[in-house]
Order: structure tokens, then C-alpha cells, then sequence
């Protein structure tokens, strides 16, 4: 039971409360209110009685605001609270939480107070910056850049939108020399330089952010067109290129690489917007850093195909989707069948058969190479086995090509001599072609397992001749036996009538070279009669090209001996 003298308790707690607080009747209308809340509605707490909660302007009631209290007062809800921007008599802003609870059974008066959560909300806001800005450059960080990015997708004013995705070249070297300080520092001030690249095109509206790293973006809401961002992408390569940074005293020049997309909003995703920038972004440092490039709908098809080409490979080596064609290699002087190269191709279950320039290399990035090339090898040796037990006279030699890989990623030289246990075929018979770049090098593995090779009595060839490091010095200490022209040089040939260019003067020194240091040579692309003949005068020994056979199945090599 409250007594007088607990009423006076009460009484003095409630005028001397912080809190803004009045005591309100179903009606609607103020019974008593505090000292704090008369400060804050500028009058004397008591003039405020009997007025109308409604009608006290500092509280900027709404109507849906007052519908509630009234549900309130009724007893037909609980409690109401909503935040208010209220002017504070002193003239200063702030937020309030005004809130109208029930203060007993349905029909007794509410309790209406107001509390000042300024300092809550501002510190809510800063928090926020922090999450949604990235503490080094002040720009907005990957999460604001997304909900920006996003907002723009559903809602254009032009409905297109652009993007320049920014990476600064060579970012990593200045963290390695100079350190992580002045790591920062540069990337806060290409952080600002984007920023006035984007305050100063004229068609506003962009928004710098850093991702991460040394990547940026400039997100172009509402964009006008593919101008609009190659315009931007010069403003800031010119920018960053044109004025030196300086850190820790030096003066660094930098660049930039930037992917450049532009589309319209329609069907276009977030995620698939910035797969497609980063794409784009590796293309302008593939093609050489400090430029941009625009993305390509067909070249990123054919990047979709080459990764759709590299996942598979392992899978088709596994599932037996390869298989081998041989093209033979004629002796120019009588123009027998002397061996043959194999030549792998990929039945592929979707895109028909595909060539060795289709995969190769795919299969050495993955590095698929190492159980394709010994699949190559296994089946290779199988069938000039075959061709030796079933024919008479003199067998032909298999070649077969190694990779680069294959030399430094397996141990190629037990994997050679195991095929050749297993099949029977006399070592003579296989030939290893490899590309100079495999092949010539001074020492290390390459040239160990080439000697450990000849020693068995392997072929090797040095495949492509004349395309790659050419040092001819090593060819000396190489243990190779055939040198195999590169087409390149072929194709420039004249015809008898007509000797003499430069090609054909290449091509005979090169034979005669080879010739002194006891070594074979076989030209490649011999595509007609007139370059074979030239060939045959210049003295090279073996010719190989559509000339005599393009690549054919075992079956057509088989008939070719069997007409001797």
C-alpha cells in the first residue's frame, strides 16, 4: 500500500528524474510531467498539464505515431517506441526514443518518456564506418562496396551499370624493399587519387573502394555507356603514371592494370559481374600490366572452354577418351617408311576430337602431362611392337613426344625403361622428341636423364630446331641423335627453278652442321614435291608432312608396311 509519505518518495524521484517523463490519461492528455520533460518541450513542467500529448510540437508526432499511442491509451497494445529527431531548446539535434507504455490495467494513465540516445546512436554510426570502411585507405571496404553494388543492380537511372576493377602493379616489391608502412602509405594515396579521378568526370555518381590487397574498384551506378569507364580507366592510369608517390623519401612512379565492365542491369548478378571484372583484370596484366581492358564475351567463352578443358583432362586420361595417330617419317633419298611420330588426340565426348594444340599445353599447366605422356609412351611402344612382330623387314622407330614436365616432374627415365620391359620393343626403336626449351640445358636433370636415355639405347631428337634457345654449342655434349627442323623454315623453300632465299640457306648450313656432328635431320611440313626435292638436294635425310601422309590410325601404317 502506498503511503502518503512513499507518494512524497515517489513524487520527488519522478521530478527529479534525467529521464523526460509525463504521466498521461486515456485521453490522451497530460496528468503530471517531470521537470526534464518541460526542458525539454521549453515550458514549465507544470503549464504542461492538460495538455494534449499530440499537440506538444517538439515531439513531431506522425500520424501512424498516434494511432499507436492511441491503441495505447485504450488498451488495445503494448508499449509503442519510435526514434525521433527532436531540436532540443538549446538548439542542438538529437535523437530520442520515445516510448508510451501502459502503466497499470486497462483505462489507467501511460507513462510517456523520452530518453536522449545520441551518444548511443553516434557510437552505432562509428562502429558502422568501421565495418564498412577499410582503416587504411578511409575508403569503403568489400561489404560496402557489395550492398552499393547491389542497391545498383535493382535500381538504375539508366539501367546499365559499369565497373573498373584496379590492381596496382607491382605492389608487392614495394612491401618486400620498403615495408609494410610504406605499403600503406602508397595505397592510401592511389586511394585518393582515385577518388579525384572519380570526383572529376562529369557525369558523377561513382564509388571508390578498396577489396583488398592492392585491388580497388570504381563501381559507375547509372552508367551512360563503355565511354564512361574507358574515360575513367585513362583518368586514372594518366593519374597514378603521371606524378611520382613519394615514400620514405623516394619517389616511385606506379601503375595500374584495370578490368573494365559495362552492361545493363537486366539479368545480371552481383557474383557474375565481378567474376567477370576479375577476369577481365588478369587479362590486362597478362597483356602487360599498366593498361586496361574491356571484357570480351567470346574471349571469356574460350576461357570458359579452357578451364572446362584443364578440369577434364585428368578425368578423360582415367576414363581412356585418348588415342594415338602416326604420321610416318619418309627417307628423302628412296622415300621409305622409316618411323613414325604419334600423335595424341582427345575424343572428347562434346566437342568431337581435338588436336594436340588444343590440350597439350592445358595438360602441362595441370599437370595431367605426367600420366598422359606415360600413357603415350606405354601405347606407343605397344604398337611398334606389333608392327615389328607382324611385318618383315626393317621396323619402323616410334617417336614420341616429351614435355617439359615430364622431364622435371616424373622420373622419366625408369618410366621409359618399365615400358620398354613390359612391351618387348627394343629400345632402337623409340625415339624421344623434346622441344629445345626441354631439352638443351647445360646440366641439371634434363641433361642426366638424357644421357641415362641414350644409354639404353633410346633415340632422342631435339624437336622444333631452330625456333628455340639454338645454342649450338650444347649439341655437342648432348646425346642426341636427330635434329627435327621446325616447319617454319620448311615452308619458306622454292622451288628448284627458284633456290636460293634465306630460309634454304638456313636450312642447309643447319644439315650440314648436324651432319658433321654425326647427327640425322628430319624436316617437318613437307607439304609438296618441289620443297621435298630442295630438301633431298640440300642433303637432309628424313622428311615429314601431309606430303606423304597426314595422321593416320595404326591400321593405315600396318597396310603401308604390309605393301612394303
Amino acid at each position: 500500500m502506498i503511503t502518503e509519505s512513499s507518494g512524497r518518495w515517489f513524487r520527488a524521484a519522478f521530478d527529479g528524474a534525467r529521464l523526460a517523463m509525463a504521466v498521461v490519461d486515456p485521453a490522451g492528455r497530460v496528468l503530471a510531467a517531470n521537470s526534464a520533460f518541460g526542458r525539454l518541450m521549453d515550458a514549465p513542467a507544470e503549464e504542461l498539464t492538460g495538455l494534449p500529448v499530440s499537440e506538444l510540437a517538439p515531439l513531431g508526432l506522425d500520424e501512424p505515431t498516434r494511432a499507436a499511442c492511441a491503441a495505447v491509451l485504450r488498451g488495445d497494445r503494448g508499449e509503442v517506441t519510435r526514434t525521433r529527431r527532436l531540436k532540443h531548446p538549446d538548439g542542438r539535434l538529437l535523437w530520442a526514443e520515445v516510448t508510451l507504455a501502459p502503466a497499470g490495467a486497462p483505462g489507467a494513465p501511460a507513462l510517456l518518456s523520452i530518453a536522449d540516445v545520441s551518444e548511443h546512436r553516434a557510437l552505432r554510426d562509428r562502429l558502422r564506418h568501421l565495418q564498412l570502411h577499410d582503416p587504411v585507405t578511409r575508403l569503403p571496404n568489400r561489404a560496402l562496396f557489395f550492398q552499393r553494388l547491389s542497391a545498383a543492380l535493382t535500381d538504375s537511372a539508366t539501367g546499365r551499370v559499369g565497373l573498373c576493377y584496379l590492381d596496382v602493379d607491382g605492389f608487392k616489391a614495394v612491401n618486400d624493399t620498403l615495408g609494410h608502412a610504406a605499403g600503406d602509405a602508397l595505397l592510401a594515396a592511389v586511394g585518393q587519387r582515385l577518388v579525384h579521378c572519380a570526383a572529376g568526370q562529369r557525369d558523377g555518381g561513382q564509388l571508390v573502394a578498396r577489396l583488398g590487397g592492392d585491388e580497388f574498384a570504381l563501381l559507375v551506378e547509372g552508367s551512360t555507356g563503355t565511354q564512361q569507364l574507358t574515360d575513367l580507366a585513362d583518368a586514372v592510369l594518366a593519374d597514378l603514371a603521371g606524378r611520382p608517390f613519394d615514400l620514405s623519401g623516394l619517389r616511385h612512379t606506379v601503375t595500374a592494370s584495370v578490368g573494365i565492365v559495362e552492361r545493363p542491369v537486366a539479368g545480371t548478378s552481383a557474383t557474375e559481374l565481378m567474376q567477370d571484372a576479375d577476369t577481365t583484370l588478369y587479362w590486362a596484366k597478362a597483356d602487360g600490366k599498366a593498361r586496361w581492358t574491356l571484357f570480351d564475351a567470346e574471349r571469356n567463352a574460350r576461357r570458359m572452354t579452357h578451364q572446362a578443358l584443364s578440369r577434364a583432362l585428368l578425368p578423360a586420361v582415367e576414363r581412356g577418351e585418348f588415342t594415338l595417330e602416326f604420321q610416318p617419317i619418309v627417307s628423302l633419298a628412296d622415300g621409305t617408311l622409316r618411323g613414325v611420330e604419334a600423335l595424341t588426340r582427345w575424343r572428347h565426348p562434346h566437342l568431337g576430337t581435338l588436336a594436340p594444340g588444343d590440350f597439350i599445353s592445358l595438360a602441362e599447366e595441370t599437370g595431367a602431362i605426367v600420366p598422359l605422356g606415360r600413357w603415350a609412351l606405354a601405347e606407343s611402344c605397344r604398337q611398334a611392337r606389333r608392327w615389328q612382330l607382324e611385318h618383315t623387314g626393317v621396323p619402323p622407330y616410334v617417336s614420341v613426344n616429351v614435355a617439359v614436365r615430364q622431364v622435371w616432374d616424373s622420373d622419366l627415365v625408369a618410366d621409359v625403361a618399365a615400358v620398354l620391359r613390359e612391351t618387348g620393343l627394343p629400345p632402337g626403336l623409340l625415339q624421344l622428341e623434346l622441344t629445345e626449351s626441354a631439352g638443351v640445358a647445360p646440366a641439371g636433370r634434363p641433361l642426366r636423364a638424357l644421357h641415362a636415355l641414350s644409354d639404353m639405347g633410346v633415340r632422342i631428337a631435339i624437336d622444333d630446331f631452330g625456333t628455340g634457345y639454338s645454342n649450338l654449342a650444347y649439341l655437342s655434349r648432348l646425346p642426341v641423335r636427330t635434329l627435327k627442323l621446325d616447319g617454319t623454315l620448311v615452308r619458306g623453300f622454292q622451288s628448284p627453278a627458284h633456290p636460293g632465299n634465306a630460309d634454304e640457306a638456313i636450312v642447309a648450313t643447319l644439315v650440314e652442321l648436324a651432319h658433321k656432328l654425326g647427327l640425322t635431320v628430319t624436316a617437318e611440313c613437307v607439304e609438296d614435291p618441289a620443297q621435298a626435292e630442295r630438301l633431298r638436294l640440300i642433303g637432309c635425310d628424313t622428311g615429314q608432312g601431309w606430303h606423304y601422309s597426314k595422321p593416320v590410325a595404326a591400321e593405315r601404317i600396318s597396310a603401308l608396311l604390309a605393301a612394303g
